[in-house]
């Protein structure tokens, strides 16, 4: 498209769009099939938990027991105030507010290696347990929900709880860590003054994707940790 004499452009247009929504419709777009992607792969673990869940039913409750719930329970609250975090940065670079923004995009990369490190002491947790998968692996007798006094879990059922387990909150976590990533970036640009009023397009991009991981994170706390935890 040809530009209009006398017309100023904003120097984060690139040059292969018309105008600056069309440049944030195209972002939204591609950060949304992107997304989508990611529903896919994290959609086919869920699927794979559930058909274990179902076929080792109180195998399953039985080494969900072993988890540290009140950890989990911890790290669901510092997910949910980054999400509050990131809403109020993207709300402050709309209204001008650079120091809020910066405070809360700070805020939000905190509280992201918060949730890491409380993972980390759970994974040293179960590495000191030997409930990592592999030669190592060791799982005492615990009793199973529902089934008689004297019927235990099986330890390669648990294995096979704690194989899913490592393999979907490691996951989980490698997304937190790229998320830190992205989060150090846009502060970076945030504190160089390139976020203004009419262009913040990566700050939302960033946050729906750090949305994203955080809505995982909901749906893997009861999935792993609240399984058979009633009386």
């Amino acid at each position: 498209m040809a530009a209009v004499p006398g017309e100023v452009h904003s120097p984060a247009l690139r040059h292969h769009f018309a105008d600056m929504d069309q440049q944030r419709d195209a972002a939204s777009l591609g950060m949304w099939v992107f997304l989508a992607t990611e529903i896919m792969f994290f959609g086919g673990l869920f699927c794979a938990y559930l058909i274990y869940r179902l076929q080792y039913f109180g195998d399953f409750g039985a080494a969900s027991k072993t988890l540290d719930v009140r950890l989990g329970a911890i790290n669901t609250i510092v997910l949910i105030c980054s999400s509050l975090t990131v809403v109020l940065a993207v709300w402050a670079a709309q209204t001008g507010k650079r120091k809020l923004l910066l405070t809360n995009l700070l805020l939000t990369m905190v509280l992201g290696i918060t949730f890491l490190g409380i993972k980390g002491i759970e994974y040293a947790e179960k590495f000191e347990k030997h409930h990592v998968p592999g030669a190592s692996f060791s799982f005492e007798k615990v009793k199973t929900p529902g089934q008689p006094a004297d019927h235990y879990a099986n330890p390669r059922h648990a294995e096979m709880f704690f194989s899913l387990y490592f393999l979907m909150t490691g996951l989980h976590a490698l997304h937190m860590i790229v998320g830190v990533g992205i989060f150090t970036y846009l502060i970076f640009h945030a504190w160089k003054g390139h976020y203004t009023r009419e262009w913040y397009t990566p700050l939302e991009n960033g946050g729906l994707y750090w949305h994203f991981v955080d809505i995982i994170w909901i749906y893997l706390f009861p999935l792993l940790y609240l399984i058979d935890r009633h009386p």
